[in-house]
C-alpha cells in the first residue's frame, strides 16, 4: 500500500506543484484586478497592466525551471498550462458574450508554447553546464 502511494505521489506531482504555481501566482498578480480603465477618448483597456502580466511571467519562471532542472519536463509545461488554463477559465467565466473561450484558448496556447520553449532552453543549458564541469 504505501509503496503505491509513493509511486502515485512520484507521478502526481510533478504535474500538480507547477500548476498549483500558476494558479497562485494568477491569484497574486492578476487575480485582484478585475475594473477596465476608461481614458479620457472614452476607449477602455484592461483590467490587466503590463507590469501584472510580466510579474506573472517572471514568477512561474522559477517552478518551471524546477521542475525541468529534476527532470520533469512534462509536468512543467502541462502543470503551468493546466494551472494558467483553469485560472483564466475561473476568473473570465462571468463574461456573458461568450468569447471568453477564445481568451482562455490563446491562454492555454501561449503558456504551453512559452513553458515549452523555456523548458527546452532550460533542459540545453542544463546538459551543457553538465558538460563543462566533467
Amino acid at each position: 500500500m504505501r509503496r503505491r502511494l509513493v509511486t502515485t505521489s512520484s507521478r502526481v506531482l510533478p504535474f500538480l506543484v507547477p500548476a498549483l504555481a500558476a494558479l497562485a501566482a494568477w491569484a497574486g498578480w492578476l487575480g485582484w484586478d478585475q475594473q477596465r480603465d476608461v481614458h479620457p477618448d472614452g476607449s477602455t483597456s484592461g483590467p490587466y497592466e503590463p507590469w501584472q502580466v510580466v510579474g506573472l511571467v517572471l514568477t512561474l519562471l522559477l517552478p518551471v525551471y524546477r521542475a525541468v532542472s529534476r527532470g520533469h519536463t512534462a509536468g512543467a509545461v502541462l502543470g503551468t498550462t493546466a494551472g494558467l488554463t483553469a485560472a483564466a477559465w475561473y476568473d473570465w467565466s462571468d463574461d456573458a458574450s461568450g468569447l471568453f473561450v477564445i481568451g482562455v484558448g490563446l491562454v492555454m496556447t501561449g503558456s504551453l508554447a512559452a513553458t515549452a520553449a523555456v523548458s527546452g532552453v532550460t533542459t540545453l543549458v542544463g546538459r551543457g553546464t553538465r558538460r563543462t564541469a566533467s
